[in-house]
C-alpha cells in the first residue's frame, strides 16, 4: 500500500481524467505535497468508457482556450511520460441537413477564425471524397477542422497521473473519502478509509472531481454540485475491410457522431430525451461497470445511421454499450472555489466532453488555486453559477433528461430550456401570464421575455432569423422609447451590507465613492487585483450604516461570495434579501406622468433626482422608488415588498391605461440597454476586461483612497490602454447580431461582439466588442473600416466610442 501522508497541501479527490489532470497541472506548478485519493482504480468511473473526441472549437473564447491546451497537451504527454495516449489529429467534420443548421455551423466556422482555429467551410463534395462511405444526398454544408482528433481517454487519464507522480504528487487507489473537515467555515482535512484502516489527512484545500459522485459528496459539506448522471449509448462494429483512417463525424441533425478506431466504426447518440440514471445513489461496488442495453432507446439513431452510412447494415455489431455521464442544469461544467466552504474547490459536471475539457480545466483550476484570482474569465464554468435550489434531485433528473440532447440540438439564440420550469416566480407571474407573457428562465427565475398580442401564439418559433416575437419586441422598444413600459425585474439579486464598518468595508471593494448621504445611488465595479471586473452592481445608501447591492439575478450567488471571501474583521453584517422585494421598473418618456398618477409624493428633479432615491406611497401601499435606469430613459425601479407587489402592479396598469402603458419583456430590455452601450456583465464585461479599456473609468475614483484594483487602475492609467469597447452599428437593416460574431478591422478580424441585440430606434443591428488598439488614439479607432463577419458573409458597420443612442445621457435627466 502507498503510504497517506497526515498533512497534504491539497488533497484531490477522484482517479478520472479530471482529478489527475489538476494533480498533474498543480505538480507542474511545484506543489509536490498533494494526494490524490481515488475510490476504486483510477479511471473506472466514467473516464474509462469516454468516447475520448478531441474538438477544439467551444462556444467562447476561453472555451476554446482551454480545449486547444487540452490538444496541445494530449500530444506532447505521450513524449514527456512515455504513456501512449492514441491522440491522432484525423480532424472532424460537422455536417449540416437544414438551411438553420448550415448557419449555425458556418457561424461557428466564423468564430474559429477570430479563435485561430484551423477551419474551412466544404462541399459536400468535398465531404464525400473525405467520407467516401457517407451518404451525403441531403447534406447542404459542411465544415472541416483539420486538428481535431481522438485519444485514448483512460490512457490519456494514465499519462497525466504518470506526470504527476514523476513531479512528487501522490496517487493513491482503493482509498475512498469518508468525510471532509472544517473549521472556521474552511476546510481543515479529509477522513479516508482503506479496507479496515483508517486516517485523517489535513489540508487547507480540497478538490472535488469525483465525477457523478460529487453531488453527493459535496453535499455532506452543504456544498452545491447540481449534477445528475445519465445513460449514455454508443456501439462499436466489428472490423470492417479497407475502413482507412477517418476523421470524426458530427451529424448533430441525426443526434449522432461517428468515429473510425482500428478498422471499426463507433456510432455514439446524444439523443433528444435522455435516461436519466441513479436517482437511488450509485452502489458502493460501482467499478468500470456498464449499464443494461436497451436497443430500442438507441434504435431510432441507429435507423438513421444505417441511411448515413450504409456499410452499418452489413457490418456486425461488435459491442453496444450503456454507461453513465454526469450532466449539469445548463450543459457546462463546474470550476472554481464553492461559495459555501473556502478551500473547497471542483471540477466536475462534464457532460460527456471531459476528455478535451479536463486537460485545460485542470490547467486553469490548479492555477486559480494556485494565484487566489482565474487566470482568465472563466464564468461560463463557474462553479458559483450554481443555484442552491438545483441541488433538488427532483429538478435535476428532470432537467438532464434535456440537457444531453441538447449537445446536439440546434443552438439558436434565446432558446430556452423546456423542462424543470417554474420553480422561482415572482409575486406578479400569474398577472404577467395571463396578459400574454412568454417566459423565459434564468437561474431557476421565470422571467417575461415578451408579450404575445391577442390570438398569438405564446411559443418560441427559433430561427437564426428574425424569430416570431421580433415584431412584439419592436412595439416593446418603441413604447420606451416614446411612451412608457413597465418592466418586472423582481430575479435581480438583492444583498444588504450593514453595520458599523459597512462603509469602510464597500469603500474597500468598490472602485467609485461609497461615501454619500444616505438617499443616494452609486453605480459601481468591484475588481480584482488585475482591475478587471468582478462584480457590475448599483450600491444604494439606505442610512448612516446600511447599503443595499443590486446585482444581475444570475450572479448573486458569485456576489455574495465576493462580499463575503473579502470580510475581514470589519463589523459587517451581509444578508441576501432577494426574496423580499418584487421590482417593478417603469420606463420611458411618460414614466413621470404615470407614476405621479399613483402616488403623491413629489417626483421631480428637484426633490428626486438622478441617482437618488425616496420612500413613496404608491395605490395604497408603500416603495422605494429608485431613479435609475438600465434602458436609457428617464425611469423609476419601485422596490415594492412582496406582499404587496401585485397590488402595486394593479395600481400602475390601471392609471396607465390612458397613458398607454406597455409591459415590456427582458428583450427588450436588452435591446433598449444595447442601443445606449450599457455593459451586460459576463458579456461585455467579466473578470478578464479592465475597468478603464471597458469603458468605465467615470465609475472609478481613484483619488479616495485605497480599494482592490487601484494600483491596477494607475498603471493602466499610465500605460494607456491596450484595447478599448466600441459599438458597432450594421448599415445593412436586415442582418441581425446575437454575440461572437467576427469583428474584421481594415479586412482583419481583430475580435469578437461579446453582445448584440436589433436597435429598433437606431435601425439595425447592434454590438459591443474589443478592438485592439496599443499606441492609437481614439481617432485612430474610429478612423478604421468595420464590418461584422456572419456565417462567412461579411457586412459593413458604423463604429462609436459614445452611446450612438442619447450619448450625452440627456433622457435619464428629462
Amino acid at each position: 500500500m502507498t503510504e497517506i501522508p497526515a498533512r497534504a497541501r491539497a488533497v484531490i479527490i477522484g482517479g478520472g481524467v479530471s482529478g489527475c489532470s489538476v494533480a498533474y497541472h498543480l505538480a507542474k506548478l511545484g506543489w509536490t505535497d498533494i494526494v490524490l485519493l481515488e475510490r476504486k482504480q483510477l479511471t473506472s468511473g466514467t473516464t474509462w468508457h469516454a468516447a475520448g473526441l478531441i474538438g477544439q472549437l467551444r462556444a467562447s473564447q476561453n472555451m476554446t482556450r482551454l480545449a486547444k491546451y487540452s490538444a496541445d497537451l494530449y500530444v506532447k504527454l505521450e513524449e514527456e511520460t512515455g504513456v501512449a495516449t492514441g491522440m491522432r489529429q484525423v480532424g472532424s467534420i460537422t455536417v449540416a441537413l437544414t438551411e438553420e443548421r448550415k448557419h449555425e455551423i458556418y457561424r461557428q466556422a466564423s468564430l474559429a477564425r477570430a479563435f485561430n482555429v484551423d477551419v474551412r467551410e466544404i462541399s459536400p463534395c468535398e465531404v464525400k471524397e473525405m467520407y467516401p462511405h457517407l451518404n451525403v444526398s441531403d447534406v447542404v454544408g459542411a465544415v472541416h477542422l483539420p486538428l481535431d482528433g481522438q485519444c485514448d481517454p483512460a490512457n490519456i487519464a494514465m499519462a497525466l497521473a504518470k506526470g504527476a507522480r514523476q513531479r512528487g504528487a501522490r496517487i493513491v487507489e482503493n482509498v475512498k473519502v469518508t468525510n471532509v473537515h472544517t473549521k472556521n467555515g474552511r476546510v481543515s482535512g479529509v477522513s479516508w478509509a482503506q479496507g479496515s484502516e483508517q486516517g485523517t489527512i489535513e489540508t487547507d484545500i480540497v478538490v472535488n472531481c469525483a465525477g457523478m459522485w460529487a453531488r453527493e459528496l459535496g453535499a455532506q459539506n452543504g456544498v452545491t454540485i447540481p449534477l445528475h448522471a445519465c445513460e449514455h449509448f454508443y456501439l462499436v462494429t466489428e472490423a470492417i475491410p479497407g475502413l482507412g483512417r477517418l476523421p470524426v463525424l458530427r451529424v448533430p441533425d441525426e443526434c449522432a457522431y461517428y468515429k473510425e478506431d482500428a478498422g471499426k466504426m463507433m456510432l455514439g447518440a446524444f439523443e433528444p430525451v435522455a435516461k436519466p440514471w441513479g436517482m437511488d445513489g450509485i452502489r458502493e461496488d460501482f467499478c468500470f461497470d456498464q449499464l443494461p442495453e436497451d436497443m430500442d432507446h438507441f434504435a431510432p439513431i441507429l435507423e438513421m445511421g444505417v441511411n448515413r452510412m450504409p456499410m452499418l447494415e452489413t457490418a456486425g455489431i461488435h459491442t453496444f454499450f450503456n454507461g453513465p455521464e454526469s450532466f449539469t442544469p445548463d450543459d457546462r461544467y463546474y470550476l472554481g472555489e464553492a461559495p459555501e466552504l473556502g478551500g473547497y474547490w471542483v471540477a466536475a459536471g462534464y457532460n460527456s466532453i471531459g476528455i478535451v475539457s479536463s486537460g485545460g480545466a485542470g490547467m486553469a483550476l490548479a492555477q486559480w488555486i494556485h494565484d487566489g484570482e482565474a487566470p482568465f474569465d472563466l464564468w461560463e464554468v463557474d462553479i458559483r453559477r450554481a443555484q442552491p435550489f438545483q441541488k433538488n434531485r427532483r429538478y435535476l433528473k428532470e432537467r438532464v433528461s434535456e440537457t444531453l440532447g441538447l449537445l446536439y440540438a440546434d443552438h439558436f439564440p434565446y432558446r430556452q430550456m423546456a423542462t424543470s420550469r417554474d420553480v422561482r416566480r415572482s409575486p406578479l407571474h400569474e398577472h404577467l401570464k395571463s396578459r400574454g407573457a412568454v417566459f423565459g428562465e434564468v437561474a431557476g427565475w421565470e422571467r417575461a421575455n415578451w408579450f404575445a398580442r391577442e390570438g398569438q401564439e405564446r411559443e418560441y418559433r427559433y430561427s437564426w432569423k428574425r424569430q416570431n416575437w421580433f415584431d412584439n419586441q419592436r412595439e416593446e422598444h418603441l413604447a420606451v422609447r416614446n411612451g412608457v413600459g413597465l418592466f418586472d425585474m423582481t430575479s435581480f439579486g438583492k444583498i444588504r451590507i450593514e453595520g458599523r464598518d459597512a462603509l469602510a468595508y464597500l469603500q474597500r471593494l468598490c472602485a467609485n465613492d461609497m461615501d454619500v448621504k444616505p438617499g443616494r445611488i452609486v453605480y459601481t465595479q468591484m475588481l480584482n487585483q488585475r482591475g478587471d471586473i468582478e462584480s457590475d452592481l448599483t450600491v444604494t445608501r439606505l442610512s448612516p450604516t446600511a447599503f443595499l447591492a443590486v446585482v444581475p439575478g444570475a450572479t448573486l450567488q458569485r456576489d455574495l461570495a465576493w462580499f463575503r471571501k473579502h470580510l475581514a474583521d470589519e463589523f459587517v453584517v451581509i444578508t441576501d434579501v432577494t426574496a423580499a422585494e418584487s421590482v417593478l421598473c417603469l420606463m420611458g418618456p411618460k414614466s413621470r406622468e404615470l407614476i405621479q398618477k399613483v402616488s403623491p409624493n413629489d417626483f421631480s428633479n428637484e426633490k428626486n433626482p438622478f441617482g437618488s432615491w425616496q420612500e413613496i406611497e404608491i395605490g395604497m401601499g408603500l416603495a422605494r422608488a429608485h431613479r435609475v435606469t438600465y434602458v436609457g430613459e428617464l425611469g423609476w425601479e419601485l422596490y415594492v415588498s412582496t406582499d404587496q407587489a401585485a397590488h402595486v402592479f394593479e395600481a400602475v396598469e390601471e392609471a396607465g391605461v390612458d397613458l398607454g402603458l406597455k409591459l415590456c419583456g427582458l428583450h427588450t430590455l436588452d435591446s433598449c440597454r444595447i442601443e445606449k452601450a450599457f455593459r451586460h456583465f459576463g458579456h461585455d464585461i467579466t473578470d478578464e476586461d479592465h475597468v478603464l479599456e471597458a469603458g468605465l473609468g467615470f465609475a472609478v475614483k481613484s483619488g479616495k483612497g485605497e480599494f482592490i484594483g487601484r494600483d491596477a487602475v494607475l498603471r493602466k492609467q499610465n500605460s494607456g490602454l491596450a484595447r478599448r469597447l466600441v459599438q458597432f452599428r450594421l448599415t445593412d437593416p436586415e442582418p441581425l447580431l446575437f454575440h461572437n460574431e467576427a469583428i474584421v478591422r481594415n479586412g482583419k478580424i481583430v475580435g469578437t461582439i461579446t453582445s448584440g441585440n436589433y436597435g429598433h430606434h437606431l435601425g439595425g443591428a447592434i454590438g459591443l466588442g474589443y478592438v485592439p488598439c496599443a499606441n492609437e488614439t481614439e481617432a485612430d479607432v474610429l478612423g478604421s473600416r468595420y464590418e461584422i463577419e456572419i456565417a462567412g458573409e461579411r457586412f459593413a458597420a458604423d463604429a462609436s466610442l459614445k452611446p450612438m443612442y442619447d450619448p450625452k445621457a440627456e433622457r435619464v435627466r428629462m
